[in-house]
């Protein structure tokens, strides 16, 4: 009997020698296409102070060799990724037998450190038998044969702990891990993958994934969505919570009643896993900044673009990547990609707010496809017509077009849906009928009126969102500014700084603070909300016109409080959402 998922975490314990400067933070799986490669495996994360990376990558290369060469995976292959503050290592492995490659890695770093700090190693020969019996306990041939027969037929191959499945949605067969059919025994012609895009980038992706689904929806499909508030096929929403890693593109990929799926890919599944499929037909990044740097060896704006642009490796031959050309960091990278991209026969479609944008330009006069802003109106080109698709006075999302963060996303989301093939008239109808209310797009500038007054209930959480979405508000006239905030803790006390003094762009009257309970991670309560109050100073707010709450729920009621007609509060909520939405609609009635 195949042991259980604890029985293979807990099969093997391997001495991993460390020291203050050299030591190993965290070793896991890779069940797909990731920052590294498109190879499942296993990686090492190691933290390495004062140390030469090229030392390193060297020793492990070697060692890791050597350990593959061992146990008999003498063709998977082993890589490395230098960072600022250590390097990333990594091994690949058969798809059945993962837990295995944790320890296999472990097993490399184990003589890696031991060379690198003159420690005395573990016997080889023992190591190796040790590894070969889980290899053994683990291995699921079936699996793997199933595997090289979705290859052949030309259909995805998706799996984790419990589960095999061929094919996406209504072309979709799954079976339990246990229970695997022969190649023979599949009837190949009811499989088949349908249109999946991956959506990736710092913000606009939950926006653009349910605007897509909206344009699909208009076209006569059945779409799904997976976010990081829900995975939903058509209107049925199979489960609530943050779906936006590999776990929830699987359980939409097997739904039978999908025809086309649009899949968030956040930057923690992209590096904690990989991507779950490799026969994605579209992917678009809208923007990459800095959020959440210093994790997972991802410490600058251009490692992060390295991580989001994984999404390029799920693509089937005759891919589409479709780009922001107004993001200088996606251009640079893209172009860095160039050769590979031509190689793969891949087609990069690039959108912009300008049609002067060189990215347009060059676009245009190779006969490539791209899409643009001009006179208030979303253009696309086709490669060899372009043609007005839709005014931004149409697109509820664009409030007019003061929300260009939001021009950006029905461009990009336009550029995705034609490269579906849908009809024109399905994205016209999609980007018409879509609108930021709590039904459409939860928590993404959901407006309400109360007492004579605009409220406006956003999750912006991060420093280019918060300006963005600020900056917007600052545009629509009012007697009045007033502003809910409050910041997660384990965010750093200049994080939190910049945050708030982003959120200045409103130019508020007035200003309510609130604690985020959920979200001390490991401060002490009110430690947060005197960071805000100070920046609020420094910004030249005074102690008057400042509130402090305990959480949003009172935050929200405080806010609700101080309006008069003709105010605009903006609402910046990063938890009990659904309860502040449910308390403003209970204001209006």
């Amino acid at each position: 009997m195949r042991p259980s998922v604890e029985e293979l975490e807990e099969a093997l314990e391997i001495p991993l020698p460390g020291s203050d400067h050299l030591y190993m933070e965290d070793s896991r799986r890779l069940t797909g296409p990731g920052l590294l490669w498109d190879k499942p495996g296993a990686i090492v994360e190691v933290v390495a102070i004062d140390w030469c990376a090229q030392t390193l990558a060297t020793v492990w290369h070697r060692q890791a060799c050597r350990v593959l060469d061992a146990v008999g995976w003498n063709h998977e292959q082993c890589c490395s990724r230098p960072h600022e503050n250590g390097i990333n290592l990594a091994i690949s492995a058969p798809m059945d037998q993962l837990y295995s490659a944790i320890f296999v890695a472990q097993a490399a770093w184990h003589y890696c450190a031991s060379e690198l700090l003159d420690t005395v190693p573990l016997p080889f020969e023992s190591i190796i038998d040790q590894l070969k019996a889980v290899m053994l306990s683990e291995a699921n041939p079936a699996l793997i044969s199933l595997q090289g027969a979705a290859t052949a037929h030309g259909v995805d191959f998706i799996s984790d702990d419990d589960d095999v499945s061929l094919g996406h949605g209504c072309g979709s067969k799954t079976w339990a891990v246990t229970e695997l059919p022969s190649p023979e025994q599949v009837d190949w012609s009811n499989l088949h993958d349908v249109p999946v895009a991956m959506v990736t980038g710092t913000n606009g992706k939950s926006t653009c994934v349910r605007l897509a689904a909206a344009v699909a929806s208009a076209a006569g499909k059945v779409a799904g969505v997976t976010s990081t508030d829900f995975v939903r096929v058509g209107d049925v929403i199979l489960d609530k919570g943050d779906y936006s890693g590999p776990g929830g593109a699987r359980m939409l990929l097997r739904d039978s009643r999908l025809q086309v799926a649009f899949l968030e890919v956040a930057r923690g599944g992209i590096l904690r896993r990989g991507l779950a499929l490799h026969r994605a037909q579209a992917a678009l990044v809208t923007n990459v900044a800095a959020d959440h740097l210093g994790q997972y060896g991802i410490n600058t704006v251009p490692a992060l673009i390295e991580a989001k642009f994984s999404v390029f490796r799920t693509l089937a031959p005759g891919g589409v990547l479709v780009l922001n050309a107004d993001d200088a960091g996606l251009v640079a990278h893209a172009h860095s990609l160039r050769d590979e991209i031509t190689a793969q026969q891949k087609t990069v479609v690039w959108f912009s707010l300008h049609r002067d944008n060189p990215c347009i330009v060059e676009s245009h006069s190779r006969g490539l496809p791209c899409g643009w802003l001009q006179d208030k109106v979303l253009h696309y080109f086709d490669g060899k017509v372009g043609q007005a698709v839709i005014s931004v006075v149409d697109v509820p999302i664009t409030m007019g077009g003061a929300a260009a963060y939001n021009v950006q996303n029905a461009l990009g989301v336009m550029c995705l849906c034609i490269a579906f093939s849908l009809p024109l008239e399905a994205v016209r109808k999609g980007l018409s009928s879509f609108h930021s209310s709590p039904e459409d797009n939860p928590g993404r500038c959901n407006e309400f009126e109360v007492k004579g007054a605009r409220v406006f209930v956003d999750f912006a959480h991060n420093p280019h969102s918060i300006i963005a979405v600020a900056a917007t508000m600052r545009k629509i006239p009012a007697k009045r500014r007033l502003l809910m905030i409050g910041h997660a803790g384990d965010r750093s006390d200049e994080e939190i700084n910049a945050l708030t003094a982003g959120a200045f762009a409103l130019q508020p009257d007035h200003v309510v603070v609130v604690e985020l309970p959920e979200y001390l991670r490991g401060r002490e309560s009110g430690e947060v909300s005197e960071l805000i109050r100070q920046q609020c100073l420094l910004c030249g707010l005074q102690q008057e016109q400042m509130s402090f709450c305990s959480d949003p729920l009172q935050g929200t009621e405080r806010a609700l409080e101080l309006l008069a007609p003709g105010d605009l509060a903006l609402l910046l909520v990063h938890s009990q959402r659904d309860q502040v939405i449910e308390l403003i609609s209970d204001t209006q009635e």
